[in-house]
């Protein structure tokens, strides 16, 4: 049997830019998805995700490319990918386990479709590079999703914090293992491919104008990567603002995310901004240390979650 597992990510800089060439810096969290896998000598996949409530779904090899419920097809649509690649038939026994909820938006579907694409190399002792996990788990996304930049599988393949074009066209380190850094669920579970539509849309109605935040958008991470890696958390915050004020004229924006975000500035943040698609999920905040906690309770007076999450993670494993 092998175990392998990736972490889930947190976008902090260049949201909905990064789908139209512009770059993005991803961390990873330390919130992972473990995948099991087992060879069978049948021609039977059978699934087992406790999480989720599923025991012992059985889909039949041939049948792989049949359509299947959301929460299991980004596993089904990794093995037939790896299957058709390396033509390659097996019987498997697979099983999943997360240490967060999907609704939460870590990347959890990125980070299950890493892991199982690094176990099936491992399974069936195929040597592979980061850049093959990653070009093979984002193909799978995209055939599951049909959209998608890429920036959550680079962070649960690679791990760290990147610096990342669209598609993976750039991938690099930025070096730095510490960012004091708060993490707030707004309880609204965000429909990212909506969103995501919805800006897409304003783009071809207002192309000049949209183009336009997204270079601005892309200025601020090219200078927040500087300043991040020279840990001045004071200019990385102003970015963080700047950042939010363009996601706001993008419209992505929503009141609980708002909420959150003034709570913490009230408090004394650095910056804050949202962190995603928008609409929903996280937001996150930049802050000194000592004033961490004071930040933490102004959230959750205002309605938010904490998440602890933990910045950056070791990217995808074998254990």
């Amino acid at each position: 049997m092998i175990k392998a597992s990736a972490p889930g990510k947190l976008m902090l800089f260049g949201e909905h830019a990064v789908i139209y060439n512009r770059p993005c810096i991803v961390s990873s969290v330390d919130h992972r998805i473990s995948v099991w896998l087992k060879k069978r000598n049948d021609n039977k996949i059978i699934l087992n995700a406790p999480g989720i409530k599923l025991k012992n779904y059985t889909v039949l090899i041939d049948d792989l490319n049949k359509p299947y419920l959301k929460k299991i097809r980004f596993v089904l649509v990794a093995l037939k990918n790896f299957f058709e690649k390396y033509e390659i038939k097996s019987g498997l026994e697979i099983e999943t386990k997360a240490e967060f909820s999907s609704r939460f938006g870590l990347g959890s579907s990125s980070a299950v479709t890493v892991s199982t694409i690094k176990a099936l190399f491992e399974l069936f002792e195929i040597e592979a590079e980061k850049r093959e996990v990653f070009d093979l788990s984002y193909k799978t996304v995209l055939d599951v999703q049909g959209l998608g930049s890429g920036f959550d599988v680079a962070a649960a393949v690679y791990g760290g914090i990147l610096f990342f074009v669209t598609g993976g066209k750039v991938i690099e380190p930025i070096e730095v293992t510490d960012i004091p850094l708060v993490v707030g669920y707004t309880g609204v579970k965000a429909d990212t491919p909506t969103l995501i539509k919805i800006v897409g849309e304003k783009l071809l109605k207002e192309p000049d104008r949209i183009n336009g935040i997204f270079n601005e958008i892309e200025n601020i991470v090219n200078l927040v990567r500087v300043e991040i890696e020279n840990k001045d958390w004071k200019k990385v915050g102003h970015l963080m603002n700047l950042n939010q004020d363009l996601l706001r004229e993008l419209g992505v924006s929503s009141k609980e995310l708002e909420n959150l975000i003034k709570a913490a500035l009230d408090s004394g943040a650095y910056g804050a901004k949202l962190s995603g698609a928008g609409g929903g999920d996280c937001m996150i905040v930049l802050s000194d240390r000592e004033n961490l906690n004071n930040i933490k309770k102004a959230i959750e007076r205002a309605g938010g979650i904490i998440i602890d999450a933990k910045i950056p993670a070791k990217g995808v494993r074998t254990e």
